[in-house]
């Protein structure tokens, strides 16, 4: 009899840096990186990381950092149209600011309870969450046993990370903050007895 061992993947997920036109909801805007965010991702990066593969929202902020990096560093990269950002509907291009003087409160409801407040137009969290679930699941089987860098949103990270953690949809996008160009890790073992996942480092 064979015993089945172990096969960990790491997945390195980092969000993108600043884009171009400063803080806002951006959602699917699709701006690219400002300068500054250029320097931030460049930053987090570090000589000893080593990586098989690199998946990448499509969205420019994150597209065009992450095909150079592959280019660079002669990585494969892939595409997940299903980890672009959540699509924020009427408040997409605004800022909180704005936000907060046409309709107060809107802003303190969506955090505390995105299921029941979201934002006039946008996409539901609870198919946000769903589609981001669904690559997630996708890509631990096909990347089992590899070192893997997601480069993502700060919505999409949150997704990601609550799965993991088992945070209700409800509270997950209050749970953790995720500042431009942060990195976290997550480790996933599949065995003889399931697929089991942790979180190792945020903002690391």
């Amino acid at each position: 009899m064979t015993n089945n061992q172990n096969t960990t993947a790491f997945f390195d997920l980092i969000r993108h840096g600043e884009p171009a036109g400063g803080p806002m909801f951006r959602g699917s805007k699709d701006d690219p990186l400002s300068d500054s965010g250029w320097q931030q991702m460049n930053a987090a990066i570090r000589d000893d990381d080593q990586w098989d593969v690199i998946i990448t929202s499509p969205l420019l902020r994150c597209r065009l950092f992450a095909e150079q990096l592959a280019e660079q560093r002669q990585i494969p990269l892939h595409q997940e149209p299903r980890l672009r950002e959540i699509a924020f509907g009427d408040w997409e291009g605004r800022t909180s600011e704005n936000i907060m003087a046409d309709t107060p409160e809107a802003l303190n409801r969506f955090w505390s309870d995105p299921v029941r407040y979201p934002p006039p137009g946008g996409e539901a969290i609870t198919e946000f969450r769903q589609r981001v679930s669904s690559a997630w699941q996708d890509w631990q089987t096909q990347a089992a046993g590899k070192r893997v860098l997601v480069v993502c949103h700060g919505g999409v990270i949150r997704m990601l990370l609550a799965e993991v953690m088992g945070i209700p949809t409800e509270r997950s996008f209050s749970a953790l903050t995720v500042p431009y160009a942060c990195r976290s890790r997550i480790r996933v073992d599949i065995s003889e007895h399931g697929l089991l996942s942790c979180l190792q480092t945020h903002g690391a």
